[in-house]
């Protein structure tokens, strides 16, 4: 009889861009499954499109209001019934690490569903958010399926460089989404974490097009070579401003707000580079935390960086948004400016880290009646904290 464990072997040993069809044979083989599919959420969060449709948009199902979506959202298995048919529809949420990549849709008997069998399918969608991410390093099957439109090569070049849109660890949730998805231009974020550290940059790289994909790609990468060496925050920003200097001589410029995260104490130390601006909800309250502004990276030849401290508690959200957020207008010229994002930040508190960007991005688009004249970034950040060893309950993954 087939398990979860020879699931995951047999897609490990299957070719990247054939996973759904292998694993189709097993649903088939050890569940009784009579279909399944898999569908990839877009770049712009608005849409699941099947990877065996790429583009069509009349095989698209909506993230707001289909089943689909549902499971989707709330992050778990989700039974549709339809009114006239011998299956019923399973839609489990297809995540690796807290990224949500899409939702496995298995058509099954009736007679076959039960509590087993949907903890059982739930745990082979997990599995397939896994070998997905390992796949794209192989194929495009997968990253053709998350596009309704074209890309421009900007936003090819963007896309590529982030680590995702979503992570989960024991100590923080992040949340993240740029727009225009499809045209974006200079914004980004990055994080990485290890057993004692949570790095996370978001950036906003000046000029439009091409010219600024390929800004933001020097500044991201000198970030992570200087990270990857066991640099110090603040050093990580001298050697990344010096690199763009030495590029562009003071002509281009990249804004940043650099943080480091001790995961053990919550400690946080902060080099704010620039325009990104960042808000904590406490409780309550919301408040913006305010640093002493410092020279975007590349501006001028071997600035000096000085990092600055506060602390997160467990219960914590912080929410960081680029000038794009801020420099939105009503149709009576104002900007979105602070008080509206801070009733976006309280209008979204019960939402999870994951669904808060494009929430509030959905806001802002109510908000403004004319197109975006920059870049808008949202990136979320729960904290959690970390329990004292030996504490009980259960561990993220």
């Amino acid at each position: 009889m087939t398990s979860v464990n020879d699931v995951d072997r047999a897609l490990r040993a299957t070719p990247p861009h054939a996973l759904l069809g292998t694993l189709r044979t097993l649903l088939t083989d050890a569940w009784g499954a009579t279909g399944a599919d898999l569908l990839m959420a877009d770049y712009g969060l608005t849409v699941l499109q099947p990877v065996e449709a790429p583009g069509d948009p009349s095989r698209s199902v909506s993230l707001h209001n289909s089943a689909e979506g549902r499971a989707f959202g709330s992050q778990e298995p989700h039974e549709e019934h339809p009114r006239h048919g011998e299956h019923v529809r399973l839609h489990l949420p297809v995540t690796a690490r807290g990224e949500r990549l899409g939702v496995l849709t298995v058509r099954l008997p009736p007679e076959s569903v039960d509590a087993e069998v949907t903890r059982e399918l739930a745990q082979v969608a997990e599995l397939l958010g896994h070998e997905i991410v390992v796949a794209e390093r192989d194929t495009d099957v997968y990253r053709q399926a998350r596009r309704v439109g074209r890309l421009t090569l900007a936003a090819e070049m963007q896309w590529e460089l982030l680590p995702g849109r979503a992570s989960t660890r024991e100590e923080f949730s992040i949340g993240a989404q740029l727009e225009p998805a499809y045209a974006v231009r200079g914004d980004n974020f990055d994080w990485s974490s290890d057993a004692e550290r949570l790095s996370l940059s978001i950036l906003n790289g000046m000029g439009d097009g091409i010219n600024a994909s390929l800004l933001t790609l020097l500044a991201v990468g000198s970030l992570r070579n200087a990270r990857r060496a066991g640099v110090p925050v603040a050093d990580q920003a001298r050697l990344a401003d010096q690199a763009i200097y030495a590029q562009y001589h003071g002509d281009q410029h990249v804004s940043a707000l650099l943080l480091s995260f001790d995961l053990a104490t919550g400690r946080v130390l902060a080099v704010d580079a620039g325009s990104p601006r960042l808000w904590r909800r406490r409780g309550t309250s919301v408040e913006r935390i305010e640093f002493e502004a410092q020279l975007p990276l590349g501006m001028f030849e071997e600035s000096d960086y000085l990092p600055q401290e506060f602390d997160v508690l467990p219960g914590d959200r912080l929410l960081v948004v680029s000038d794009g957020v801020y420099d939105a207008l009503s149709p009576l010229g104002e900007a979105f400016g602070e008080r509206a994002l801070a009733r976006a930040v309280t209008a979204t508190a019960l939402l999870p880290a994951a669904d808060v960007p494009r929430a509030v991005l959905d806001e802002l688009a109510a908000y403004r009646v004319t197109e975006p004249l920059d870049d808008a970034l949202i990136v979320c950040l729960d904290w959690s904290g970390r329990r004292p060893r030996g504490e009980n309950g259960p561990q993220a993954d």
